[in-house]
């Protein structure tokens, strides 16, 4: 299956892209993982986005379709790919359905988790991190540290990130329904769309989401 993933800061597309992926068999492709993959390996992709992310600009979608096109033609996504971050606006997803027709191609859903605002900003504003080990992430409500504001692993103080702030999080949900939430009426046109709740246990929404994607 050839999949888009989308849905809002907070919505849980990384714990979902990974375990749906590894359900359907097939590569999950981040946004960030080719950044940080091209960067590294330094390949011209990779200089080219990092030049710009240095000046302190947007990398162009071109530098990005450019990465995934690279991406989804590797031997391991012949059978499918589940994209999560890409396409990211209208002109991106514009060019992958050019980019997927060019190779006798087409998506086969786009999944959409849906999931109240202020959910989200419950979800991202409540979370704690380490100082002393950003890996130890707790959150206020959900999974509270037994002692509160100290970690239970290391012992080391519990901070709120300057990203996980109320006023970042409300920031960042103004630029997904500006630029990203366009996408999904564009997909709906398509009659690509299949829309699950992102509330519950992390097993309950995957089970949705595979039931969703059986929809033919």
């Amino acid at each position: 299956m050839r999949i888009v993933l989308v849905g809002p800061p907070g919505a849980g597309k990384g714990t979902q892209a990974t375990r749906l992926a590894e359900k359907l068999r097939i590569p999950h492709i981040s946004t960030g993982d080719l950044f940080r993959a091209n960067i590294s390996r330094q390949t011209e992709l990779g200089k080219l986005a990092k030049s710009y992310m240095d000046a302190g600009n947007l990398v162009p979608d071109e530098v990005t379709i450019a990465m995934a096109k690279d991406r989804m033609e590797q031997p391991d996504a012949e059978g499918g790919f589940l994209l999560d971050g890409f396409p990211r606006n209208v002109s991106q997803a514009e060019a992958l359905d050019k980019l997927l027709q060019g190779e006798g191609m087409k998506l086969d859903a786009v999944l959409d988790l849906e999931v109240p605002e202020d959910e989200v900003v419950k979800r991202i504003a409540g979370r704690r991190t380490c100082r002393n080990d950003s890996a130890h992430v707790f959150h206020v409500t959900y999974s509270p540290p037994k002692k509160e504001g100290v970690c239970d692993v290391c012992g080391g103080e519990l901070y709120q990130r300057d990203d996980d702030s109320e006023e970042t999080v409300r920031k960042r949900l103004e630029v997904y329904h500006t630029q990203t939430e366009p996408i999904i009426d564009f997909y709906r046109a398509q009659g690509l769309v299949v829309t699950i709740s992102s509330l519950g246990p992390v097993d309950e929404i995957t089970r949705r989401a595979l039931e969703a994607l059986k929809r033919d």
